[in-house]
């Protein structure tokens, strides 16, 4: 039985996820399946080219490396088996610096940057849930690219494991990463149409 046909309040495992089509794209939060359907924008994938672009020239020969979607990065809660995490996202970036995360499935554990570039079907959950689980998983810096307004709104984990105040970025700036604070994004090459 595919994910069209399970019952919403049903909890899902990344076992479950493992058998279900290959030609859908669903998403697990805290076991709960979110579908990904439609495709992104033409807007979209051009901002998550630029964007990827930026980030692997200066990744080029140093131990981070850049992954773009569809790329299955597993948030376990423990040491819990594989096949039992119940939350597998696929960010439209995720830089990972610890190569011992990567493996043939994806990455299991917390991306040190991840990107998501918001579309009218993920956006609330972008802002909310996934927000909520990046921050709770670790991950060290999220960027939420909205492309309608052209802007980019930036979280850095907390010592205290929170992400504190946010910064803010229109169209025309430039943003010094916050884990690569000798890399500098430009945002009009970005949002180039």
């Amino acid at each position: 039985m595919g994910p069209l046909a399970l019952k919403r309040e049903e909890r899902f495992t990344y076992g479950d996820y493992l058998t279900w089509d290959d030609d859908e794209r669903w998403e697990l939060i805290d076991g709960v399946a979110y579908d990904m359907s439609p495709a992104p924008s033409a807007a979209h994938q051009s901002i998550l080219m630029d964007l990827g672009k930026q980030f692997a020239v200066y990744l080029t020969g140093k131990r981070c490396k850049i992954f773009p979607a569809s790329f299955d990065v597993r948030l376990s809660e423990t040491d819990e088996p594989d096949d039992q995490v119940e939350t597998v996202v696929q960010p439209d970036l995720s830089i990972i610096c610890d190569k011992m995360k990567v493996d043939t499935a994806g990455c299991r554990g917390a991306p040190d940057l991840v990107v998501e570039i918001l579309s009218p079907a993920t956006a609330r959950k972008d802002l909310t849930v996934k927000f909520a689980r990046y921050e709770r998983a670790g991950v060290r810096e999220y960027w939420i690219v909205d492309p309608d307004d052209k802007t980019v709104h930036i979280f850095i984990l907390g010592t205290d494991g929170r992400y504190g105040a946010h910064q803010f970025y229109r169209e025309g700036d430039t943003v010094i990463v916050g884990i690569f604070p000798d890399l500098e994004i430009d945002l009009a090459a970005v949002f180039a149409e």
